[in-house]
């Protein structure tokens, strides 16, 4: 079978990424790598000894498929004009500024029977795949994303930067449940757009999860913590690591017969709680079946699903579901009251002037 010709638009810090990846595939041709930055373009190209373009639409009738690394706000005239063409496109997350521009762009590619797929990179998590091998009902999730400020994607807030990566995981475990209720608070802290925001979700199935983003961390932190009849799900996405915890079959028959233990049982009961009475496995997921890291896992998944026809794992569905609830939050946040009653103090730039500075010290002690 030929090689898949592809281009990469968009080469900037993530982009230039792809170019690389997607050289180095046995199965892909990569013809071309546009950006906005000529002479980022030609680096790239340099790089990848593949040919720099001035603009996306040369490359209409010379690319078999097309990853969209652009900036979100132009993710809908790039996309749209590959998938008006019946050319597959993978497109980097969210899936559009808008959800009325990513309905349009769904609408275009089940139109055309065109592969769509949607760059929810933490899908392909070695330890998210892992855990979405076992059956687990997930009743209540705590989900962290937490990132030191980069100065990248500063046309969106934190929903749409961070969060919306929690929103698709959740949205995924959830498979048939839809969201009741959203809360949602924000604040910025360089301004433009939130930069911090916690939201409490409410599904169908029964499940509360609370979410929270921010992009003003001096660390890093990716976590996800689930409680479900199951038993205990905890992933750290940074290390990828997976951590298990289920009863153990004589407690699950049994239970803990609290009262009849004497004072030694119970004084004993701490130290057997984990292990005995609560399994716990621990898996180090970084060493994968595969072996790839998360970016080559979802071009090549991407690419085999290109050459076969077959649905993506995240397919343009997914994207436009997670942007639609990732709006919902936007729309909550830019609801809530930081007085707790109907004031002029709504939404991430109506919070409240600051009492003083916390490095100060208070005037007088308080009583």
């Amino acid at each position: 079978m030929r090689q898949l010709r592809m281009a990469v638009i968009g080469v900037g810090h993530l982009g230039k990424e792809h170019a690389r990846i997607l050289a180095g595939l046995p199965e892909v041709d990569l013809v071309g790598v546009v950006d906005v930055n000529p002479a980022q373009a030609e680096m790239v190209a340099d790089r990848c000894n593949t040919q720099a373009f001035d603009h996306y639409e040369s490359l209409v009738g010379l690319v078999d498929a097309v990853s969209i690394v652009v900036p979100t706000v132009g993710h809908y005239d790039v996309a749209k004009t590959f998938l008006d063409r019946g050319i597959p496109v993978l497109v980097e997350k969210p899936i559009a500024a808008t959800v009325e521009q990513a309905e349009e762009m769904v609408a275009i590619a089940q139109k055309r029977g065109v592969v769509f797929q949607v760059g929810h990179i933490e899908r392909f998590n070695p330890a998210f795949e892992e855990l979405s091998r076992r059956p687990i009902q997930p009743k209540f999730v705590e989900c962290e994303r937490h990132g030191p400020f980069t100065g990248r994607s500063i046309d969106i807030g934190a929903v749409l930067d961070l969060m919306i990566h929690d929103i698709d995981l959740l949205l995924a475990l959830n498979r048939g449940g839809t969201v009741t209720e959203v809360e949602a608070v924000g604040a910025p802290v360089f301004g433009g757009h939130e930069d911090m925001v916690n939201a409490r979700l409410k599904f169908t199935t029964g499940c509360i999860a609370h979410v929270t983003a921010s992009r003003v961390s001096a660390r890093p932190k990716r976590r996800m913590r689930i409680w479900a009849p199951e038993g205990y799900a905890g992933i750290d996405f940074v290390q990828k690591r997976l951590v298990l915890v289920q009863r153990s079959a004589e407690l699950q028959r049994n239970g803990l017969q609290l009262h009849s233990l004497d004072a030694v049982s119970r004084a004993r009961l701490k130290e057997e709680i984990f292990g005995r009475h609560l399994e716990v496995m621990d898996l180090d997921c970084t060493r994968s079946e595969t072996g790839r890291d998360q970016l080559t896992s979802e071009l090549l998944s991407f690419v085999h699903c290109v050459k076969t026809g077959t649905r993506p794992r995240v397919p343009g569905e997914d994207g436009l579901a997670a942007l639609a609830l990732a709006e919902r939050i936007v729309a909550a946040m830019a609801e809530h009251s930081w007085n707790g009653v109907d004031s002029n103090a709504v939404g991430p730039f109506g919070m409240p002037m600051a009492n003083g500075r916390l490095f100060e010290r208070p005037h007088r002690e308080a009583a």
